[in-house]
């Protein structure tokens, strides 16, 4: 597969996967849409291709303001070939220290975010007849881990989304779904992750400083 001309949009660009991500793509020729909420960081990777890159920063759970986002994003090719919706957020708390509100924080981020974003482009892709959505979920979403009852729980429901997605798509409407199960891949998903009252952990662990690194997973 080439990706020189091709028009990839990536969420949680700004760091860990997503930046390897992007890096990886405009090395090979990719006009990249560039998304997350810290925009001088997307500014940064920007300026790697300038011309190739889109900045478009947002919430991903801002869900009223999706339908102008996706919109602008068309508009900048006139088209999309790839969305990756990348961005999410971890969870390190036991099940009994953790408070409902960090289970549908999860929820949001890791599973209706993606699932908001991939709807709102979803009737332009099928009008185009093709494109490619993609998401990146986690070994987590097929296997249960301690430390992660709702980021598990995310993680499983949106390969199940995704994969019915693939199911009414791919045949239907020329559009491939692809879901990526990353395992332990050195980032700072660890350090940021939710507590149990919705605190940022501030640490990594052992498992995610010995994982591949995300150029490797990119």
């Amino acid at each position: 597969m080439t990706f020189d001309n091709r028009v990839v949009w990536i969420t949680g660009a700004s760091s860990g996967i997503g930046e390897a991500l992007a890096r990886g793509l405009l090395q090979q020729g990719a006009l990249v849409i560039l998304s997350g909420r810290r925009a001088e960081a997307l500014q940064a990777l920007a300026a790697l291709a300038p011309q190739r890159c889109l900045v478009l920063p947002f919430e991903t759970t801002d869900y009223a303001a999706l339908a102008g986002l996706v919109e602008q994003a068309w508009a900048w090719q006139g088209h999309i070939d790839c969305l990756v919706n990348n961005a999410g957020i971890s969870q390190r708390s036991l099940a009994l220290d953790t408070r409902f509100e960090v289970y549908r924080q999860l929820m949001e981020v890791d599973y209706l975010a993606p699932v908001a974003l991939t709807q709102a482009l979803l009737p332009r892709m099928t009008a185009r007849g093709s494109g490619q959505l993609a998401v990146v979920s986690s070994v987590a979403g097929k296997v249960g881990a301690p430390l992660r009852t709702g980021y598990c729980g995310a993680k499983h429901a949106v390969i199940g989304y995704f994969e019915a997605l693939r199911a009414e798509v791919e045949q239907a409407h020329g559009i491939s779904v692809s879901v990526i199960l990353p395992g332990s891949v050195r980032t700072g998903v660890a350090t940021n992750a939710l507590g149990g009252a919705g605190q940022r952990r501030g640490r990594s662990d052992v498992n995610i400083d010995n994982g591949m690194p995300a150029e490797e997973a990119a």
